[in-house]
């Protein structure tokens, strides 16, 4: 409807380009009408879901052989994760051999990111979803290796994010998994969880909370489901939303006994 009506009106106020810029608008809001702002073509879901996990597996792949050589700790992270998301008998074989196509030596993962770009690349969240996951699998071991580090930084150059950006979402997600792993020092337990927010100690209240909200709505069910990221693999989403807001009340407790 507001398709038709984008066309008529730009046409009537610009002519020719005026109906094809009319056109594009209408479509955008008859998409965000129908599907919500930021959804998909239920037509083309059952395509990202796939496009989505088989790149997760591959670049888990490459993760995991990033260091020369893949760590008992990698295989069970992958294998926890394949448990996790209930995986049929069939899936799960697809994941393991997509897991091993992306640990060959040779392997190179620029059409597997592009095939992903073509897919996925329109929406934020699917994009920060899959450098989390990613992110998750190189600490399985404990820690980021340089190499694997290296490889996190290729895809997320290419999949849009400058150097700052990948910076910063990286040391997001090694705080949170810092961050909900425990600390026996509270000191420590307060600075991860700004870390986890991605904020300082000296912002305000509201700025933290702007950036709390930012986060919960990334993670939020219903919009990745909207967006395209499997059912299955919303839990996984879900946990890391867990302990953003466990960060989140940890920040506000200490400082409603810290403020005078």
């Amino acid at each position: 409807m507001f398709k038709l009506i984008g066309i008529a009106l730009g046409y009537y106020l610009l002519g020719i380009f005026g109906a094809f810029l009319g056109y594009m608008i209408g479509s955008s809001v008859d998409r965000a009408r129908a599907y919500g702002i930021g959804g998909v073509n239920p037509l083309s879901a059952g395509q990202r879901q796939k496009v989505f996990l088989d790149t997760v597996f591959v670049l888990m792949g490459k993760l995991a052989k990033a260091d020369g050589h893949i760590s008992r700790d990698e295989v069970d992270h992958v294998e926890a994760f394949i448990k996790k998301v209930g995986m049929t008998a069939e899936h799960r074989q697809e994941a393991i051999n997509q897991f091993k196509k992306g640990s060959a030596t040779d392997f190179d993962m620029t059409e597997t990111l592009d095939q992903f770009m073509a897919s996925c690349g329109q929406t934020l969240n699917l994009k920060q979803v899959l450098l989390m996951y990613l992110t998750v699998m190189a600490l399985a071991d404990g820690k980021v290796d340089p190499a694997e580090k290296t490889v996190l930084e290729q895809i997320a150059l290419h999949i849009g994010y400058s150097k700052a950006e990948f910076n910063r979402i990286l040391e997001m997600v090694l705080n949170q998994a810092h961050f909900a792993q425990g600390q026996t020092n509270p000191a420590d337990a307060i600075a991860d969880a700004y870390k986890a927010l991605g904020v300082t100690a000296d912002q305000t209240d509201q700025q933290i909370k702007r950036a709390y909200r930012k986060l919960m709505s990334q993670y939020h069910p219903d919009k990745l489901i909207g967006q395209g990221v499997p059912e299955d693999m919303i839990k996984v989403a879900t946990e890391q939303a867990q302990e953003i807001q466990v960060a989140y009340d940890l920040i506000k407790k200490h400082r409603a006994k810290t403020t005078p």
